[in-house]
């Protein structure tokens, strides 16, 4: 895995003293869901009752969830309107380029020199998860939100001095109104680590949690022998697709889900290159990809996507990816800078969509769905099946969705629907995605 550098943070909220108001702030929403419309959906169609009776994806209670931290919600995360995108370590140090990262998609920042004065977030509608990098960050700095425990803590100590380290680190955080986050390593869905300590770094100290692990240029899916020992099988010949993306999220949010409490799941993505720096270079992801592998980890239900954006190996490297798209002409990074503009426009176009509780439902083989209502449209976030082939797909829609034609999403290209309520498309590649928008 990429050395990248910890922070040490000593403000994280203390999770044992809000683990029971998470809990019912994920039951009660998880309750409402099933009585009435979910969050920023209005429905009026003759399908509502038919669609209502469809079994739920289990989820930490969206938008809602961010009410019991006063930081976050003062700040506007609990909108429907709003999605984390994060930028690992791309520092601001003007307006300017604060202004480059937010039309990239990009709200929120982990990882930033010291000198940071706070009034580069506040002033540019960004937010900050972390420790007060100087006197300007202040208990009413709005645009603070979150505090980021520590990164690969499950890489870097056993699994005993590793609890104890976010264990202090936790206590030490005090109750500030800020959620407590953490990423952890692909160990953690592992059948190497003990579930019991796997389980008790991703559900005793944070409020959000991730997983890093860059399928597509890590060297880890072209060794010989192959060896994969996850939760979930990714055998060799798809290890490197976006499929292996949604994969993590589904392993790690059956960790999550350990202790019966579910929080925000986030998925990291490299926009370049995720290989350490100490071995051999794999490859740098491409722009189809890595639109993929964020469009793959939202239909494996992750809340937020951070971007690796650090590229360690390889003819491409930099400290800082996107803001290197910004300064360099002709950088030979610009084309993963735009993808990240293409796929962040999507996710922020759709965030009310996003923000709703997923149906369960197959719309059949070969095929990797998520199924949303909002408003009177349904939704179908679609990719094909992990180690299929490109290839045609049809589409059986659920009973209740009755329109006869499907909107593609930002493609400008609409599919009839048959009498029966099926429909077909094609992917050229594992990386394709379509969204389709269906009337009700």
């Amino acid at each position: 895995m990429p050395a990248k550098r910890p922070i040490r943070n000593r403000r994280a909220p203390l999770r044992s003293a809000r683990s029971a108001s998470r809990y019912l702030v994920a039951l009660f929403s998880a309750i409402v869901v099933l009585i009435l419309p979910t969050s920023g959906s209005t429905p009026d169609w003759a399908g509502e009752s038919t669609l209502l009776t469809l079994p739920r994806v289990p989820w930490e209670g969206g938008p809602a969830y961010w009410k019991q931290f006063p930081a976050a919600d003062a700040a506007g995360w609990s909108s429907p309107d709003f999605f984390p995108i994060v930028a690992w370590y791309n520092g601001i140090s003007s307006d300017g380029e604060a202004q480059y990262d937010k039309a990239l998609g990009i709200n929120t920042y982990i990882g930033m020199d010291a000198s940071t004065p706070y009034s580069l977030f506040a002033d540019n509608g960004m937010y900050w998860i972390g420790p007060a990098l100087n006197d300007t960050f202040t208990s009413g700095s709005k645009n603070w939100v979150g505090a980021f425990l520590d990164d690969e803590v499950d890489g870097r100590y056993t699994p005993e001095e590793g609890r104890a380290h976010l264990r202090e680190l936790s206590h030490a955080a005090g109750k500030d109104g800020r959620f407590s986050y953490a990423n952890f390593t692909q160990s953690v869905l592992s059948k190497d680590m003990r579930p019991a300590d796997a389980e008790a770094y991703l559900n005793d100290f944070t409020d959000v949690v991730s997983v890093d692990m860059y399928w597509y240029t890590v060297p880890f899916c072209s060794a010989v022998p192959y060896r994969e020992n996850y939760l979930a099988a990714i055998p060799q010949n798809g290890c490197r697709s976006s499929a292996s993306y949604g994969t993590a999220l589904t392993m790690l949010r059956e960790r999550d889900a350990a202790d019966g409490r579910l929080q925000p799941l986030w998925q990291f993505v490299e926009d370049l290159n995720g290989g350490p720096g100490d071995q051999p270079f794999t490859a740098n992801i491409t722009p189809a990809q890595l639109e993929g592998a964020v469009m793959s980890s939202l239909i494996g239900e992750a809340r937020g996507i951070v971007y690796f954006n650090q590229s360690l190996s390889g003819p491409c490297q930099g400290g800082s990816v996107l803001r290197l798209s910004q300064v360099e002409q002709d950088f030979c990074g610009a084309g993963q800078a735009s993808a990240v503009g293409r796929i962040d426009a999507l996710i922020k176009q759709l965030a009310p969509v996003l923000n709703t509780q997923s149906f369960a439902y197959s719309f059949g083989p070969n095929l990797r769905t998520m199924f949303k209502v909002s408003g009177d449209s349904a939704y179908i976030f679609s990719m094909m099946g992990a180690g299929t082939s490109a290839g045609q797909r049809s589409f059986q829609l659920p009973a209740g969705v009755t329109g006869r034609a499907v909107e593609v999403v930002n493609e400008n290209r609409t599919i009839p629907v048959g009498a029966g309520g099926a429909f077909s498309d094609s992917f050229g590649s594992e990386a394709d995605y379509h969204v389709y928008r269906v009337r009700l």
